[in-house]
């Protein structure tokens, strides 16, 4: 979506999408007026240009779109209704050579940006973590309590990041990590945090790897491309972890305080087929309804 509009809304010119077609509209200063293109949603380049001979259908403006104008591209922030513009969602796909008035923008330096990642040549099944933020998910928060199991496949060429994160204000919490090339589960009761760590060859080779980790009253089990390993729970005092805060995936808001984790670097690569499980409750994460996405791209992973 591409809109430029005055600091009111009175004056606009919107270039969106609408049912898989390009939709051009405007109003300047007689009423709203739009055209829709052929279909365009087969996931594809296109280009698209409006020039100022163009013509939609609609009543002639009595003046030129006022200049003291904004410009906001895939999408528009919060607190701004988009309603009488017609934009009721961001855009989810790519933009490139974005010019106006035949001056190029420079995309890569804009006056605020949330939420945009990176578009990829060639992609696949997942989602994309850039390194430098995180999703957070079920924000009401999570209850871990006695038996909880966390299962995904991951790919990076990164020795070092945060996977998942849930954490109390207090101490009991779990986590998940990559240290040195390897999988680290961490889990903490309240009694003290009980480690659980993969062996063999790196797993930061760049292919897909799959995990189960799963938290038991007596004990950790590790499960990492069908090798499994496993760990008692030293303290049998302890044997629920009680958090009710956010779960995160590929790194941690600065200032969170996280009890079960080593590392706060970001995960650098892509994750994918998420679950958690708890007693009879399974559910997958899909980080396109995640509270809040950052550094994240969340239904597009590059292709290896």
């Amino acid at each position: 979506m591409l809109l430029l509009s005055d600091a009111k809304q009175m004056d606009f010119v919107v270039l969106g999408l609408r049912g898989g077609r390009v939709r051009l509209s405007a109003d300047l200063g007689k009423g709203p007026a739009s055209v829709l293109s052929t279909a365009v949603n087969d996931g594809h380049w296109h280009s698209v240009s409006q020039s100022p001979e163009g013509r939609i259908q609609g009543p002639e403006p009595d003046r030129d779109l006022n200049p003291a104008l904004m410009l906001f591209l895939g999408g528009l922030p919060a607190g701004v209704n988009g309603r009488r513009i017609g934009v009721s969602s961001s855009l989810q796909g790519c933009l490139r050579s974005v010019s106006l008035n035949g001056t190029i923008l420079d995309l890569s330096k804009p006056f605020s940006q949330h939420d945009v990642t990176s578009c990829f040549t060639k992609d696949q099944t997942g989602s994309y973590f850039n390194g430098s933020g995180h999703a957070e998910l079920m924000h009401d928060g999570y209850k871990v309590g006695a038996d909880m199991a966390v299962s995904l496949e991951f790919r990076t060429s990164q020795s070092e990041g945060v996977v998942l994160g849930i954490s109390s204000a207090k101490v009991d919490a779990v986590g998940l990590e990559m240290v040195d090339g390897q999988v680290v589960f961490n889990v903490n009761n309240g009694a003290g945090r009980v480690a659980l760590r993969s062996t063999g060859p790196v797993l930061c080779d760049g292919l897909w790897h799959h995990l189960v980790a799963r938290k038991t009253k007596h004990g950790l089990t590790l499960r990492v491309d069908g090798t499994q390993y496993s760990a008692a729970n030293p303290y049998p005092q302890s044997t629920s972890a009680e958090t009710n805060n956010p779960v995160y995936l590929g790194g941690v808001p600065a200032g969170v305080k996280q009890n079960c984790l080593s590392v706060r670097s970001g995960f650098r690569g892509c994750l994918r087929n998420l679950r958690l499980a708890r007693s009879h409750l399974n559910l997958p994460l899909h980080l396109s309804s995640a509270h809040f996405l950052s550094g994240v791209t969340p239904d597009s992973c590059p292709a290896s």
